[in-house]
């Protein structure tokens, strides 16, 4: 693209072949020229916005969604993280304590976590533990085990919570580069009413669905089993049924369609982290938790589990100078039926 002095010199140039005459600098003339050098420098730059929005290759934001659009896919919202929180007493209750739905809790960093659903502390115990999710969507809200610990809304007789695990599930958005492969995909993929791209995008359009993987044939001829998840992985009933019943109206004659959750794979990791001398062990360990617990979402389904990609997200947590994976010990295959998910998470220092 051409620059303001380019278009300006270029002015110039034609000027003086058709006048005859060289402008000085500091006539008005020249000043004129200079202003409408950098309006037609303007048009350009918007000439070539335009040009990148008509291209999903280069479309962006808005635009870009309506190059989805065009495809039948829109772009995946935020999702919240969920997992439990911990209420305990410092004795056993003397009488049963309510734990209203809506009760929140949070992280030091102020990052908050409220109860989906009302619980009872039995009378005798100290402990109840009720499902929770991330206020706000986002990956913020994936935090690791026991970092949700400050109560800012204290249910009567209650002392103190905790979460037991990692809070994970949480994604942001759909950004452009991710939407910008689907769309691409759609086009190199085309769904003809009957092959397996036609199923997975009829699934994917369906909100609350972060991956879906069709497999024709899977239960002899006429059979298509689709598996999908949610972005905090298995989908629930409500989610199978809803997208079953569009693949059951949308399917080939005398073809028998299941919508199915994949079978859960635990995965244990185990890491050692070097955070230097000046570094915060325990900062840097719930960051890296949090991320771990972030990458571990529905979008894995049939993906395979690389260490090169989870020692990327572990190296590019701020913080971390050097790291080493114990477990996994090697990479584990994709499966088109099974959904990797998080188990036991363990972060210590790396011995010297």
């Amino acid at each position: 693209m051409r620059t303001t002095e380019e278009i300006y010199q270029e002015m110039l140039a034609a000027f003086e072949a058709r006048s005859g005459r060289r402008l000085d600098g500091s006539c008005d003339l020249a000043v004129r020229l200079y202003a409408l050098a950098a309006q037609v420098q303007a048009l350009e730059c918007q000439a070539e916005w335009v040009l990148d929005q008509s291209f999903p290759q280069t479309a962006q934001g808005a635009y870009l969604d309506q190059h989805a659009a065009m495809r039948g896919i829109t772009r995946q919202a935020a999702a919240r993280a969920a997992g439990t929180l911990r209420f305990y007493t410092e004795e056993p209750a003397a009488a049963a304590l309510d734990i209203p739905a809506g009760s929140v809790c949070m992280t030091e960093d102020g990052v908050r976590f409220q109860t989906t659903r009302a619980a009872v502390l039995p009378e005798g115990e100290r402990t109840v533990d009720v499902p929770a999710e991330a206020v706000e969507p986002g990956s913020g809200g994936n935090a690791g085990p026991e970092t949700v610990t400050v109560l800012t809304s204290c249910p009567v007789g209650i002392m103190g919570c905790v979460n037991p695990e990692a809070f994970s599930g949480g994604s942001d958005a759909e950004d452009d580069a991710a939407l910008r492969a689907r769309v691409l995909e759609s086009y190199q993929r085309l769904p003809n009413g009957a092959n397996a791209a036609f199923y997975e995008e009829q699934a994917l359009r369906h909100e609350g669905v972060a991956a879906a993987r069709a497999i024709g044939r899977a239960r002899g001829i006429g059979t298509v089993d689709v598996y999908i998840t949610a972005p905090g992985g298995a989908p629930d009933a409500a989610l199978l049924e809803e997208v079953r019943a569009d693949l059951q109206a949308k399917r080939e004659i005398a073809v028998d369609v299941q919508v199915l959750a994949p079978e859960t794979v635990s995965t244990d990791v185990t890491v050692e982290l070097d955070v230097g001398e000046n570094g915060d062990f325990e900062t840097v360990k719930d960051a890296v938790s949090a991320a771990a617990a972030g990458w571990f979402t529905g979008k894995l389904l049939g993906r395979p589990v690389r260490l090169a990609e989870l020692g990327r997200l572990i190296y590019n947590v701020d913080g971390v100078e050097n790291y080493h994976i114990l477990a996994p010990a090697a990479d584990a295959p994709g499966d088109a039926k099974k959904l990797p998910v998080l188990g036991t998470l363990t972060v210590r220092a790396m011995e010297a």
